[in-house]
């Protein structure tokens, strides 16, 4: 096994302390404050309407390699699957990744929507979301994954 070491570059503000998996995260509005020694490296990101937030879930328990299947969102209804086939941050590396709008650069501080962090969660890096690179067409995924975002209830607006 290889060691690796990953340095913050920032630190994610939006007074939410604890995730339900009924948090509303596309609605969230986030403020993420980069570290001054990396303010410069946000120049031109203003540029893109959305971006990759990469994340690290600092306050989740490590799973055991002897749990490697769980249930979706611990629901009973939905299959056991390998961790890896679920978005859980329950996770050997708890790394986090979400695509957010980017609405504002202000200095150092970024205000994005749709980041699924708590507060005070470490930022490791930010990318451009490019859509060349970025979309994926003719996809598929599994039908408890289909069935379950099917059957929710429509999002009010």
């Amino acid at each position: 096994m290889t060691l690796v070491q990953l340095k913050s570059i920032g630190l994610v503000h939006n007074g939410i302390t604890e995730a339900h998996y009924d948090t509303p995260w596309r609605d969230i509005e986030s403020a993420i404050v980069v570290d001054d020694e990396w303010r410069e490296a946000l120049e031109g990101l203003d540029e893109f309407s959305h971006v990759w937030i990469i994340f690290f879930f600092d306050r989740v328990t490590l799973p055991s390699p002897d749990a490697p299947r769980v249930r979706p969102m611990r629901r009973g209804d939905l299959p056991l699957v390998g961790r890896f086939a679920t978005r859980s941050p329950q996770r050997p590396n708890p790394i986090g990744i979400s695509p957010v709008e980017l609405l504002e650069i202000s200095g150092a501080t970024l205000r994005v929507r749709g980041l699924e962090a708590l507060d005070g969660t470490p930022v490791l890096d930010i990318k451009p979301y490019i859509a060349r690179g970025d979309v994926i067409e003719n996809t598929r995924a599994a039908a408890w994954v289909k069935d379950y975002w099917l059957t929710q209830p429509p999002k009010e607006e």
